[in-house]
């Protein structure tokens, strides 16, 4: 199979920040250790070492990434074109959807705008014939509800995320909420739709020093999502 790129729009964090987290979950070397600079040299346990082998992988790793502070649906289309027609990319990934904006006068009507962003991402989609995977907000409903796990209905802005969607999956750590919850350092990954496909939950292991997830031994889909 031919290698494919990978594009990401990172409208929230800069290139360097989304590097060292990249560079954190490739070497499994904790974040704040890499921020400091306080890296162990022993045999057997060097941080050197697997830093120096993560940065050789990312390095040949096909992954372009633009943190341009602003971005419209239009220059996005240009963008991925380019990348399509040049690196062959694979998978457009964007953090995160609001952050965007749309390709007219909306007036203040935000929900319009977000509408038109997530359509366009969707016929986007469709041309190049690669996945789109546009991270979202949610609203400020799950934060009063004592269930705090997101609903489909609590995507920010516009529900034609949810329509325009083939797949929406949610992050959900019970232990952000309830800090005397038995699952410690677990997270759950709630597929809410599934176009073509089963929507259930997933966990997964949370590793804080990497901020990253990790497969949980035995992780499977456990349980109906509505139930």
């Amino acid at each position: 199979f031919q290698q494919q790129g990978v594009a990401v729009f990172s409208l929230e964090m800069s290139k360097d920040q989304l590097s060292e987290k990249l560079i954190a979950s490739t070497s499994g070397v904790a974040l704040a250790k890499i921020r400091s600079g306080h890296l162990n040299d022993d045999p057997g346990n060097n941080d050197f070492e697997r830093l120096t082998m993560a940065l050789g992988q990312l390095d040949q790793a096909p992954i372009w990434i633009d943190d341009s502070g602003s971005l419209n649906i239009l220059e996005l289309r240009t963008k991925a074109r380019r990348l399509k027609s040049k690196l062959n990319i694979g998978l457009i990934v964007i953090d995160y959807l609001q952050l965007m904006s749309g390709k007219g006068e909306y007036k203040g009507n935000r929900v319009q705008e977000v509408t038109d962003i997530s359509r366009g991402l969707k016929i986007l989609a469709k041309e190049l014939d690669i996945p789109i995977l546009a991270l979202s907000q949610l609203s400020r409903s799950v934060d009063s509800r004592d269930d705090k796990r997101p609903m489909l209905s609590d995507l920010r802005e516009s529900g034609s995320i949810e329509q325009d969607a083939d797949v929406v999956m949610f992050v959900h750590r019970e232990e952000m909420y309830h800090r005397e919850t038995k699952k410690k350092n677990v997270g759950d990954i709630l597929v809410a739709k599934h176009r073509n496909g089963q929507t259930g939950a997933v966990e997964l292991a949370w590793v804080p020093r990497l901020a990253t997830f990790d497969n949980l031994q035995g992780a499977k889909i456990s349980r109906r999502v509505n139930e």
